[in-house]
Order: C-alpha cells, then structure tokens, then sequence
C-alpha cells in the first residue's frame, strides 16, 4: 500500500518551514576493500543510483548490507553477530539473488558491510559519488552501535585521542571491532586496541558500549537540518552552532571548496554558493560580511560553545530560477582529529516551486431582489495548489506528488501523476490534493505571481464531466443520456461550468495580522471567482487566501512516460 502524506498532515511542516528537496554537493569517496568482508561509512547519499548502477564497474563487489540500527535488540556481548537476512536489523542488497535485493539505494551517515569476491590479500578501490551529508549518529544503550567517524586523515587520529572526550565508547569494558577481510569467524571481525588504532573516517567499526548519546567527534555541530547550509531561494543567514567537548581550546580553519560535478541525470551545479561570514561588531552595534575566500579561524573554548553566522551574496547568483549552486564548509580543527563537509546551497530568489494553502470564501453576491448583502455566516475553505515554473508560468493543480521521480538517475521532483514516481520510494512522496479540482488538471493561469499583482485561471467542467455537479451516475435525469440510452449534448441534463478565479496578491496580509515571510514564504491576498452554469445568471464568491512553499525545484513533470524528444 502507497504510503501518501495528505495535505491536512502537513500543516505543522508548513509553519516550520520545508526545505528544498534539490540537492546540489558532491564528493566522490573511494574505499579500498578487501576480498571477504569489509564495513564502509558513507558520510553522504548515493540515491541517486541503484546498488546495481553504483558497482556496475565493479564486479567483484557481490553483497552490501545496511545496517539498520534497532534500540530494542541486542546485536553482540563478546563479538557482534553475523549478518543475518532474516533480521529487520539488515537490509540486503546481493548481485547474484534477485530475491535479496531488497536494498534500493544507499542512504548517508550509515554503516555498510560489503561482501568482495577473492581473499583477504586482494583489494578493489571502488569510488561513490555521494552528497556529503552533517555528521550524525545515534549511540545505543545495548552496545549495537555500527558507526562511522568525520576523522581527519594522513594520518588518522589514534582512536583514544579521538574519544577523549567520550571515553566511555573505549574504556574497558568497551570493545571494538573492524572487519578485515576474509570469511566471518573469530578474529573477524577483529578486535582492536584503542590506544593504537588509528580512526579511518571510510571505515564503519562496531562499538560495544553501555551508554546512550549522539557523539560523532570532539566537536558537536548544530544546524537547521540535514541538508546543512540550505539557504533555498529566501534564507539570507544561517547559523551553525558548534560546541567543543573537550577540556581544551580548539582552533578551527573554515573553508568554502568547491563541489564536483553532479552526476550524469542529476541537477547540475552553477557555481559554487558566494557564502559569507557575518561577525558582529559590539562597538558599532552592526555586522561585518565577507566573502568566504580562501582559509580563516575561530577558536572554540574548552568545553565551551560558539555560534558562527553565515550568509551570501545572492547577487553573484546570476544564472536562472532553475539554476542551482551548491559547495561545502569545510571545518578542520587544529589538533588533527576531525574534518567535516558541510553541504551549502542556494537558488536563485524567486517563487518558483510547489505552494500550497487555503482559499476562504466569506462572501456570495446575491442576485435575489432585496438580500440582505454577501457576507455568508463562516467561511467556507477550498484547497489550493500552484506551482511556478522558473519562467513564471503558474499551474494550478488537481493534485501534487513530491519524491523521487522515475527518471535515470532518480531526481527528486515533482510530478502530477503518479506513475512518474520511483516505485522503490513511492513509499516516501509526498501527495497534496485539491478536493474542488477537477480531476487530473494542471491549468496554465495568466498574470503574475508577484506582490502587487493577480492571477487568472479559468476551470472548465465539461457537461458529462464526472465531477460536475449536475451529473450523477445512477439518476435517469442526471446521466446525459435519454430513454433509449442515447448521448445528449450539453444543456439538456447538465450544464457546462466555467470558474473564473483570480488571486490578487497583496503587500500585507489581507486580515490584518502579521506573518513572518510574507512577501517572500508566504503569500497571499483576496480571492474572487465567477462561475458560470450553475445558474441562469453569473455567481461571484469572494474572500482571501493564503499559500506557503512546500518545494522549490521549478520543474513539474506533467505527463508520464515523457514525451520522446525530437
């Protein structure tokens, strides 16, 4: 069954705010895996790709297994366990079983075991491309914790060092593992010495410990969401809160490189994100902002916290509304211990995207001689979808799905249809519907989205539309047809209908009150329509609306499969 979150369940995502689904960083890693055997940590997201399409060039990788952590089972004591199939703990992906692939895409900050063909002395550098995503992980109290580390490299920081300030994931009785190739047995994997490993930032280990926290090195980084920097088309600043664990004062050395280029059928990169860094000046009361070039620090005191403030330049984002930018903050702490991505990215301002919301009808004109005046008793709300294009052209929508479309590569999109959608992530779009739609339209309106401005879609309900009022399946009298069973036309049983509707967008919000993002988030104004049909003489109903943005990729997929390119 189709998991669809509905419109009227999202409500609380759209006062909080919904980021981009547009993805624009990426780093290509490349581990080195042994014959047998080995436990990899992807920092970032391969979605883009099925396991096949990841390993195609590299045949000998036969097996990949997610580990998928459960607080609620105890995975190990001496040793952990061998992989199991049947264990909701695992998901399995397995090149010569195509009853065991269930593993659909590899997914960031998770644990991998990835099963090569040969012995432990033979070795394959297999490169992924991924979107680096904000350290993250979840330690568990029964000491099944699968996890990877944002380590610095050349060298690797000696583990002991590294947890000097969780000390309770390797002291004793704590224990650690790494797999190391070869067949599972009792030395793999194998237990290693915490005072003399050195931490591999690719390498997923089993920790063994009692404890329960969400540690990921001696710096704790705090931001808005997973996505990291994500400034979209209206965010101007971000914060990111950084809290040093340890006893002592850390230097760090921030920098902006760039990302790579997106893979063949993903958004491609513009330019990297002009990210800036905004310090607050106490004598003059105002913020200093510079560019971010080249490399600069901050110290972050012993056990102590700092919050650093970023923004950008949108006027060096010069390409269209569709174009998107996307780079990384690196930060690097000056003892040698960890090195971390951070993914920014940024569109250009403008409304393109997906905006949802709500029409109140509070007023009817009455063409009955003598009526008392058009205000009705409450309101009466009609749910509204439109999407911008980067061009401006704004469709009014029966309905709407956000996921991961169908397309090679598996971008994330928007589409009016379902078959458009992955069927491996249908499970986790998004469906918003308008219920006083006709079915599966998509209506091109004329105007423009802007303050200041008004938009004009005309809907029109066929006579034997099934959605007209007039039509009823099962009545004699309202079947358009006559007692022989003959079609007939349009103003016998039923009646065309055209709805006129007009969204007139204003600069405050029309009831008064004050919204946070208006003009730029949130829009709205009145609303006014005219319906013809239903009646010998014209109907208009008026009152306001209000929509917020969901989604900000400007492309909609309105049919399916696409028509073939000439």
């Amino acid at each position: 069954m189709n998991k669809f979150l509905h419109i009227s369940a999202i409500a609380a995502l759209l006062f909080a705010g919904v980021p981009s689904e547009v993805h624009a960083q990426w780093k290509t890693e490349t581990y080195t895996l042994r014959g047998g055997w080995n436990a990899i940590w992807l920092h970032g997201d391969a979605t883009h790709a099925t396991p096949a399409e990841l390993f195609a060039d590299y045949p000998t990788v036969l097996e990949i297994w997610r580990w998928n952590p459960n607080p609620d089972q105890i995975q190990f004591t001496d040793s952990p366990n061998s992989p199991n199939a049947t264990s909701s703990e695992w998901t399995i992906w397995n090149r010569e079983d195509p009853n065991e692939q269930v593993l659909s895409a590899l997914i960031g900050q998770s644990a991998y075991l990835i099963r090569c063909s040969g012995t432990s002395s033979t070795t394959t550098q297999v490169s992924i491309a991924q979107r680096p995503r904000p350290p993250n992980a979840t330690w568990l109290v029964s000491g099944a914790n699968f996890l990877g580390f944002p380590a610095a490299t050349d060298p690797g920081p000696i583990l002991s060092s590294y947890f000097a300030s969780f000390p309770i994931a390797v002291n004793a009785p704590a224990k650690i593992y790494k797999y190391i190739g070869g067949s599972l047995n009792a030395t793999n994997p194998m237990q290693i010495s915490p005072s003399s490993e050195r931490l591999d930032r690719n390498t997923a280990y089993w920790l063994e410990a009692a404890t329960v926290g969400d540690f990921t090195g001696p710096l704790k980084y705090e931001l808005p969401g997973s996505d990291g920097l994500a400034f979209g088309r209206t965010r101007n600043v971000i914060t990111v809160g950084i809290t040093n664990r340890t006893s002592s004062a850390i230097t760090l050395t921030l920098s902006a490189p760039p990302s790579e280029p997106a893979p063949a059928n993903q958004t491609p990169i513009s330019g990297p994100v002009p990210l800036t860094r905004r310090v607050f000046d106490t004598a003059t009361g105002t913020y200093t902002e510079n560019v971010l070039v080249g490399e600069s620090t901050v110290t972050v005191p012993a056990n102590g916290r700092i919050n650093l403030e970023f923004g950008l330049d949108r006027s060096q984002l010069t390409t269209s509304d569709s174009a998107l930018y996307g780079s990384f903050l690196r930060i690097k702490d000056s003892v040698g211990l960890s090195d971390v991505l951070l993914p920014t990215s940024a569109q250009r301002t403008s409304p393109a995207g997906l905006w949802i919301g709500q029409a109140d009808v509070s007023a009817v004109t009455s063409n009955v001689p003598g009526s008392p005046g058009a205000t009705t008793a409450r309101s009466f709300p009609l749910r509204v979808n439109l999407h911008v294009d980067a061009d401006g052209t704004t469709r009014l929508l029966s309905q709407a799905y956000v996921g991961t479309l169908a397309y090679e590569g598996h971008p994330s999109g928007i589409t009016t249809t379902e078959a458009a959608l992955d069927p491996a992530h249908k499970a986790h779009a998004l469906r918003v519907v308008s219920s006083q739609m006709p079915l599966d339209r998509a209506i091109v309106g004329s105007g423009a989205f802007a303050v200041g401005s008004s938009l004009q879609h005309v809907v029109n309900i066929p006579f034997d539309d099934p959605t007209n009022p007039f039509v009823h399946a099962y009545h004699p009298d309202h079947d358009n047809r006559d007692a022989r069973f003959n079609p007939l036309p349009a103003g016998v049983e039923s009646y065309n209908i055209t709805r006129r509707i007009t969204f007139t967008f204003t600069a405050d919000p029309p009831n008064g009150a004050s919204a946070t993002g208006w003009g730029t988030t949130i829009y709205g104004g009145t609303y006014a329509e005219t319906l013809e049909g239903l009646n010998k003489d014209p109907l208009t109903v008026s009152g306001t609306f209000v929509l917020r943005r969901i989604s900000e990729i400007a492309d909609v997929t309105l049919t399916w499969p696409p028509p073939l390119t000439p």
